[in-house]
């Protein structure tokens, strides 16, 4: 049985451990909302990208674009966005079995020969993808990248991709992500990066703009293969800010929780403690009754 002593200490330090976690979720929240932002001014970017191409495209031209090129699926590859720091929950865990799903599908689809190269983002998915690396499956650990990255790492690593596939070193480009919902819900999500798909350019077209007449110079084709490359770059920048505000929404679940736990965990020790006191209390009452009668 413990002593009163050894409560307190407990007691001590669950409390601490109480305010560490309070104040790690208020910071979690904060880069939540700064991230939420950050998604607000990517938005109308991206957002003009997608009109531009769904005006173009719905042209009669016929457009031309090594981005968009489909080819046989020999070489694969798959960058799957985690975290370099913990404490966020069963955060890295959930994308490392949807990636594990992911990888099953591009297999099934195109053959159990097909060879896998895996660009982890983090530190924490990189160590899990790791431990998979065989003769059909590459793990690259890109110099430079991690969750925290900026815009302009973001586009330099965008950039080297299509340049990978584009000079026929990859056929296939996918991103594995968590995308952000809300505070309480983020969900697992995979996009084809290249090639890039249609029915993602067309999302721009709207309805009441279809019988609209647009002249273009110099011509649809040549402004087609230059907004592309920044509709895949405005993909990526807004890939990275879900993922980074997934993470540190998972983070303040999972502090939220150690709180909730802290706090069930000192009420229970207080109340042992004041039992303890109480038994010690009557226990010297009682001997000094006790002495009080001898005499």
């Amino acid at each position: 049985m413990a002593t009163l002593r050894e409560l307190k200490t407990r007691i001590g330090s669950v409390a601490s451990s109480e305010k560490i976690t309070g104040a790690m979720k208020m910071i979690s929240s904060a880069k939540v909302h700064q991230n939420e932002q950050a998604l607000k001014k990517l938005a109308p970017f991206r957002n003009q990208i997608q009109s531009i191409l769904g005006h173009i495209l719905s042209t009669d031209e016929n457009f031309n674009s090594p981005l968009i090129e489909k080819r046989e699926v020999k070489n694969a590859s798959v960058i799957v966005y985690g975290s370099d720091d913990g404490l966020c929950g069963a955060y890295n865990m959930n994308i490392f079995k949807g990636f594990l799903v992911e990888l099953n599908k591009i297999k099934e689809t195109y053959g159990r020969d097909v060879k896998i190269t895996v660009y982890p983002v983090g530190s924490k998915i990189a160590k899990a993808v790791k431990r998979l690396e065989s003769d059909l499956l590459e793990v690259k650990i890109p110099q430079g990248i991690d969750s925290k990255m900026k815009g302009e790492t973001v586009t330099d690593f965008t950039r080297k991709l299509r340049d990978s596939f584009i000079i026929g070193e990859t056929d296939l480009v996918e991103v594995v992500y968590m995308r952000f919902i809300s505070m309480g819900r983020q969900v697992l999500d995979c996009e084809q990066l290249f090639p890039v798909v249609a029915d993602e350019l067309l999302k721009g077209e709207s309805r009441e703009e279809e019988n609209q007449l647009y002249i273009f110079e110099p011509d649809p084709n040549t402004i087609f293969n230059e907004v592309l490359p920044m509709f895949v770059t405005s993909t990526m920048q807004e890939i990275t800010v879900e993922n980074r505000a997934s993470e540190q929404a998972a983070r303040v679940m999972a502090m939220q929780a150690a709180n909730d736990n802290a706090k069930k965990l000192f009420d229970q020790l207080q109340l042992e403690y004041n039992k303890l006191r109480q038994e010690s209390i009557t226990t010297e009452l009682l001997d000094i009754l006790g002495g009080q009668v001898e005499r």
